[in-house]
């Protein structure tokens, strides 16, 4: 017979999260940004807000394991959804303000939302939507509403109230019921490049613990005995995103002060919040660390107090890395994960006393698995691949919040007999650091060798005149597939293709040199700000692009 512990079941819920961090940092703050001062509040009025907005959602016949969705910015009456809804039973689903109306129609239909908190500066967005969503019988507006025409006409079909009134009249206490930290708190859905998105839930259970592994990323200075009162975080990553990554969770557990930069999220506006603020960690997806810096290039900004910035969401390039570590001293830590893993799997810490030099060479990898999930790489043979730095495999991920299936029952596919199928392409080396080398649908195979067009990506970005590249396969008739290389060129700057393959070809291998380029003023992008490679390969078949062919006397390979 085994031996039974004698240890307590306590559940781990988001309700458990904010009772730590009103009880334990009821002083520290939360700064929304209004693109020119900050207002603050204390997480004491965070969360008695939320019990109000829990309160209140009850008063309107939100019952345990309805939906609400949230169609907002990030600032402080967004965290309150982040607390308030699933700590009271019902399930925060946050609608991602970048989709197509199709597929915020989809979103919000799949889920059954039957309230939506919104912001007003947006309500035209969501409005066009609603005819489709049978299931919204409530808008509850944060802030000004600018067409007011909208409201009127929406307020003829659903109740619409406004966000203070909604809660002024509520208790700022709440009783938390007991949840099964297995039950839903949070519904995220994947980006749809191909296809409708496929919606996640996220647990109260893998809320708590994913929220736990995020730690060492928010609390360093909460730790030091002899150092100030905490760390500050700028939370740049959307919370309409695979929950911010974790970080607003993550700082209520350590008591880090948030900034909230509502949807400000632009080069200057960045720049003056970390001059104004002080953050001491950021987490944000490489374009904006890319525009970011091409700012302070420009426009002097005093950026001392950051000690570290995050960046995840697609490949942040070594350039970029290298960049913020020589002008600043910041070093830029790469994360990987996606919606399905809540979404932190990995982080590039370097080991402890690595020398400077080397810096670069581990905080450009995706990183090692953080504790809690587990990792493997599986190739075209089914067959698990070492970890030696140089088999490939496509990365499949299990652990407590990763999710074991989609809403509905979609994506069956997408899973291995209890691993997730994520579609990523890489290398794990014998210290554990996994190294993307694409996604499934974007690797290049050309005459039977593979191109990964995130490295020529990289590289075609180290060359001083570019600001963005993306890389893209298309149809040979001799080679089978070659890669078409998209490039952004800086203002200002002039580069001719002769010079960027002189560049490359000492940095990529011969044949891994692109025969053809098109020089474009922007790279599209995704919902989450990944390069929408999908549109790329479908302007590049309708002849949108203007394309730029080596002639084949000059040959690559």
């Amino acid at each position: 017979m085994l031996m039974e512990s004698t240890m307590q079941q306590g559940a781990l819920t988001v309700a458990g999260i904010l009772r730590y961090g009103l009880h334990a940092f009821p002083e520290a703050e939360v700064i929304t940004y209004d693109g020119t001062h900050g207002s603050r509040i204390s997480f004491k009025e965070v969360a008695q807000r939320a019990a109000q907005l829990a309160n209140a959602l009850a008063g309107i016949g939100i019952q345990p394991s309805d939906r609400v969705g949230t169609f907002c910015f990030n600032h402080h009456e967004h965290l309150e959804s982040y607390l308030g809804i699933p700590a009271s039973g019902s399930v925060i689903h946050t609608l991602n303000v970048r989709l197509a109306p199709d597929q915020l129609q989809f979103v919000i239909d799949d889920a059954g939302d039957r309230a939506i908190i919104v912001d007003g500066i947006i309500l035209p967005m969501l409005a066009q939507v609603l005819d489709g969503c049978p299931s919204v019988e409530t808008l509850i507006v944060v802030g000004a509403v600018l067409d007011q025409a909208v409201r009127e006409e929406l307020s003829k079909k659903l109740r619409v109230l406004d966000y203070e009134e909604f809660l002024s009249g509520a208790e700022p206490t709440f009783e938390w019921p007991d949840i099964v930290e297995t039950d839903a708190a949070m519904i995220c859905y994947s980006s749809g490049t191909t296809g409708n998105p496929k919606g996640v839930v996220y647990s109260h259970r893998s809320t708590y613990l994913h929220a736990i592994s995020a730690l060492p990323l928010y609390g360093q200075r909460s730790w030091n005995i002899l150092g100030s009162k905490g760390d500050i975080a700028l939370i740049v990553v959307p919370m309409f995103h695979a929950a911010a990554w974790g970080a607003p969770y993550a700082c209520w557990f350590t008591g880090s002060t948030m900034i909230m930069p509502g949807r400000f999220l632009q080069a200057e506006p960045l720049a003056s919040m970390i001059e104004m603020f002080r953050p001491t960690v950021s987490s944000g997806v490489p374009t904006i660390w890319n525009d970011l810096l091409h700012y302070l290039e420009e426009h002097p900004t005093d950026v001392s107090s950051l000690r570290m910035l995050t960046s995840g969401g697609s490949a942040t390039p070594r350039s970029l890395i290298q960049e913020y570590l020589d002008k600043y001293g910041i070093p830029v830590v790469s994360g990987w994960g996606m919606t399905e893993t809540s979404p932190v799997c990995t982080l590039a810490i370097p080991p402890s006393g690595t020398p400077r030099e080397r810096l670069v060479d581990y905080l450009e990898t995706a990183g090692k698995v953080v504790p809690g999930v587990e990792l493997r790489i599986v190739g075209e043979n089914q067959q698990v691949q070492p970890w030696d730095g140089k088999a490939l495999g496509e990365i499949e991920v299990r652990g407590p919040w990763i999710t074991a299936g989609y809403l509905g029952g979609h994506g069956v596919e997408n899973f291995d007999d209890g691993w997730l199928r994520t579609g990523d392409i890489a290398t794990v080396d014998p210290e554990g650091y996994v190294r993307i080398v694409d996604r499934t649908k974007d690797v290049i195979k050309s005459g039977g060798e593979w191109i990964s067009s995130i490295e020529l990506e990289n590289a075609i970005m180290a060359h001083p005149a570019v600001a963005e590249a993306a890389v893209i396969a298309v149809p040979d008739d001799r080679w089978f597939e070659r890669p078409l290389a998209f490039v952004v060129v800086k203002p200002g700057t002039d580069l001719e293709v002769a010079e960027l393959r002189e560049f490359l070809s000492t940095r990529v291998a011969k044949w891994w040199l692109p025969e053809r380029y098109s020089f474009v003023d922007a790279i599209p992008r995704t919902s989450v700000g990944k390069f929408h490679k999908k549109v790329l390969r479908e302007g590049y078949q309708s002849g949108v692009y203007s394309i730029h062919e080596v002639d084949r006397s000059e040959g690559s390979r």
